[in-house]
């Protein structure tokens, strides 16, 4: 047995442990207000997470656990009643299992992934597999990675349902012993996916066309018909189908009419009258509890500032069970898992701000929850910095959301503070909930803040097109309204902030200095981008037609501007100390980004006061050790600049 794979075997069995020894039922988290007496190490909060997803069998009886290592991801199957591990899968180094679903009680299917880096997608590798729970019968199901899984066929044990866009959306019947395909239904869209009843008849697609027109369809007969259109770049208004009710007529639709957070409605096809399920004034629904045979809708969740859920059927005992749950775990965020398929059985994961997560067993009939597995159960939460929700007004008048935490056993009173922010730009967002990065920062004395400009994702179709070519303008103006917010609340001393953040946010972290002279101290680029004319040419996104037109949607439309708005070519105002960092394996952002921006930099007789660059890391270092190392350049590069100002 390989090395690596020793110490995945020691991490489940000392958790297997701890679960022999921890109470059934599931009672309050309580936190301690008692400060650590030394601040928990870097190579603890960047330790790889013991476990990750958990997902239950059909039948209730087995769970098929991730296991995370710093260079891959194994799955093992255990056995519940006898805690025995029956069957693990490692693919190797830069492998990871992902997207594990369970097509019966004996057999699941799986995705294998190479990860390029820590805020890079996993690339899947061209297959899918398919395996019985003890190993056996192995297949791979060749272009695997090419297919949307919808679920199982009823009726038929090995067989599930799975979309596939290759200049139509094809429905297949596959079999996952053998690969055999069968196609079901075609559509008139470029890429999209399906809907099907709760009898396994196809009803609806959506998806996109080549004219840049998004469309939802109704099958009507052996036609398909238009019952929802807009356009994809600049259209708000979405009517996409979530699902069916029981009555196999009406169907669950996730709606908005002018770009506000989306809600979820009940669409009667026959009056076309909508009725509202469930909504929030915040933020749009981002995820969809259903029972255990998935037949019907529990609960609606949202994100305003912590995972708020909203049950939708109140009276359902299963729907009961959710509610008691959230009750047991006030000062925490529940995630909901599958179900076994007669709903007595659910699997669920408990985290917050200062607690990494557990995975629990909830026992329906019995109301109690079994303890599973931990993700990092040697971090404490009285170790860890608290993370509360904020918000504020920007200068238009628009209201901003985001995070604040602050060190914990100090008053959060003048404090040095650290503008972390997040990649993507459009779709990502910051949430609620540990983070290594944020606790390395606030464990250490800074304030953290992350603010979910416009232009982030989970706020609506308008919140989100807010920021298209505005990267370097109004984006930057929704951080600078954040830092003085922070400052005029007393939180931050406006003459020790920092700013620092990855991809997108690397690209923030040196335009925001360059927009806002003088507002900050330091700036840290973590695999940014610093050229947005180089964007356009270099890297992944321009490699695929979609990539470049992702661009061509949000970046400012011509060079003029994009240059305007590029640190590389603002150089004379970029007057501040810099640290630059960067995977010399990033494909998303190739290293030559910063390479430009330090050439700019010597023109102008600047140069970066530190570069930390790694050999092997893509974008964003996966590497445990490396993410210390950067961490720990990282502090003192803050310490040095962030001392106080007479």
């Amino acid at each position: 047995m390989p090395h690596s794979m020793m110490s995945v075997i020691s991490a489940l069995f000392l958790a297997l442990a701890a679960w022999a020894a921890t109470p059934t039922t599931a009672g309050t988290v309580t936190q301690t207000g008692t400060p650590a007496t030394a601040p928990v190490s870097l190579e603890a909060l960047f330790r790889p997470a013991e476990f990750g997803t958990v997902t239950l069998s059909p039948n209730g009886k087995h769970i098929a656990v991730l296991v995370p290592e710093a260079d891959r991801t194994a799955m093992v199957v255990l056995k519940i009643g006898s805690r025995k591990p029956e069957s693990r899968w490692d693919f190797g180094e830069r492998q990871h299992v992902s997207g594990v679903y369970w097509v019966s009680d004996e057999r699941l299917v799986f995705r294998v992934a190479e990860k390029l880096g820590s805020l890079d997608r996993r690339v899947a590798t061209p297959d899918l597999y398919a395996s019985n729970i003890d190993g056996s019968k192995r297949f791979v199901i060749p272009n695997g990675n090419t297919y949307q899984l919808l679920g199982r066929v009823e009726g038929e044990e090995s067989q599930l349902w799975m979309s596939r866009s290759i200049d139509q959306a094809f429905l297949f019947r596959i079999d996952t012993r053998n690969g055999r395909i069968v196609n079901e239904a075609t559509a008139p869209l470029d890429f999209g996916g399906f809907v099907l009843d709760n009898k396994g008849k196809v009803r609806y697609a959506f998806g996109g066309n080549e004219d840049r027109k998004m469309r939802t369809l109704r099958r009507d007969g052996d036609k398909w018909v238009t019952v929802h259109e807009t356009e994809m770049d600049g259209g708000d208004r979405t009517l996409m189908p979530i699902g069916f009710h029981p009555d196999d007529r009406r169907v669950y639709m996730q709606a908005s009419e002018r770009g506000e957070p989306s809600r979820v409605v009940l669409l009667d096809p026959e009056t076309e009258q909508k009725t509202e399920v469930a909504s929030d004034a915040v933020s749009s629904a981002n995820g969809f509890v259903t029972t255990g045979d998935g037949k019907t809708l529990l609960a609606v969740q949202f994100e305003p500032d912590r995972t708020s859920t909203k049950i939708v059927e109140p009276t359902h005992p299963e729907a009961r069970a959710l509610a008691g749950l959230i009750k047991a775990f006030p000062n925490h965020d529940i995630e909901f898992g599958n179900a076994s398929m007669d709903g007595k059985l659910r699997v669920f994961r408990a985290s917050s701000d200062t607690d990494p997560g557990s995975y629990y067993l909830f026992d329906v009939e019995k109301g109690a929850a079994t303890f599973l597995v931990s993700s990092r159960s040697w971090l404490k939460p009285d170790q860890l910095a608290p993370m509360r929700p904020i918000k504020y007004t920007a200068r238009d008048g628009k209201t901003i959301h985001g995070y604040l935490t602050a060190p914990r056993g100090v008053a959060a009173k003048n404090l040095p503070m650290v503008v972390f922010v997040h990649g993507g730009p459009h779709g990502p967002r910051d949430s609620w909930g540990f983070d290594p990065y944020v606790q390395a920062m606030a464990t250490r004395g800074y304030a953290v803040l992350q603010v979910n400009y416009r232009g982030s994702g989970g706020y609506g179709n308008a919140f989100e097109k807010a920021g298209y070519r505005q990267w370097g303008t109004t984006m930057q103006d929704d951080l600078t309204d954040g830092v003085r917010w922070a400052a005029q609340q007393g939180y931050a001393d406006p003459k020790r902030v920092c700013i620092f953040g990855g991809s997108y946010g690397g690209y923030a972290a040196l335009m925001s200095p360059v927009r806002e002279q003088g507002l900050y101290r330091c700036a840290i680029g973590y695999v940014g981008v610093y050229s947005l004319p180089m964007m356009t040419e270099k890297g992944d996104i321009p490699r695929r037609e979609a990539g470049r037109n992702y661009l061509k949607r949000v970046l400012p439309e011509s060079e003029e501007e994009r240059r305007s708005q590029s640190p590389a070519y603002n150089i004379d105002k970029l007057n501040l100390p810099v640290m630059l960092v960067h995977g010399a394996k990033d494909e998303r952002v190739p290293i030559e980004q910063m390479e430009f921006l330090i050439r700019q930099m010597k023109d102008a007789g600047k140069v970066p006061e530190t570069v930390f660059v790694k050999e092997k890391e893509g974008h964003g270092f996966v590497r445990p050790e490396n993410n210390v190392e950067m961490f720990q350049l990282l502090l003192a590069f803050l310490d040095q600049h962030t001392t106080p100002v007479n």
